[in-house]
């Protein structure tokens, strides 16, 4: 129970052991946790005002393609993570600005849900105040900007999901409900 409070640290004879096996247990994470909390607040208060739904009109006017779509999504996660300094809210907030359009589009759930995780998940710890860029810096000891260049997967991720955007590779479509249902009373 101690540990999940207070400091705790498990001695070894190796002091780069030693380093990784201390911590400040949870009370050392509650800065990260405020900013979490903080960060849902922020995205529940500007959906409840209608600021998102502004925000998405606006961006949605140039999105004209299923390409531009995504790339529009994978550039709104990307501008969350850099200014919103949180993963969860480079998600959660896109997600439920763009779910709509995908689906008036005809596009289903799982592009979305693709273009979220390869543009805001791995994009969050490249930005040194986000709190996974600092989480990552932290643990590891290397400033965000050092390690950012080695990071191959986090650079081109977006990038590939664009382009298989614009090449309408592997985007997947909503099957055509009324078809089927007239189908299924034909069968009837």
């Amino acid at each position: 129970m101690k540990a999940m409070y207070s400091d705790i640290s498990i001695p070894s004879d190796n002091a780069v052991v030693n380093d990784l096996l201390s911590t400040g247990g949870m009370s050392g994470m509650l800065n990260t946790i405020w900013l979490i909390v903080c960060a849902m607040v922020f995205g529940g208060v500007m959906e409840s005002v209608g600021l998102l739904q502004r925000i998405t009109e606006g961006v949605i006017h140039w999105a004209t393609s299923t390409g531009s779509l995504i790339a529009s999504t994978a550039a709104t996660c990307i501008f969350f993570n850099l200014t919103a300094s949180d993963q969860y809210l480079a998600i959660v907030v896109p997600g439920r600005m763009y779910a709509d359009t995908y689906r008036k589009r005809g596009l289903a759930p799982e592009n979305l849900s693709r273009t979220l995780e390869d543009s805001g998940t791995v994009t969050s710890v490249l930005v040194p105040w986000n709190t996974c860029g600092a989480t990552q810096a932290t643990v590891l000891g290397v400033a965000t900007l050092t390690y950012l260049p080695y990071c191959f997967f986090n650079l081109i991720s977006p990038l590939m999901t664009i382009t298989y955007g614009y090449l309408n590779i592997k985007i997947t479509r909503i099957k055509n409900q009324t078809a089927e249902k007239t189908d299924t009373l034909v069968n009837v």
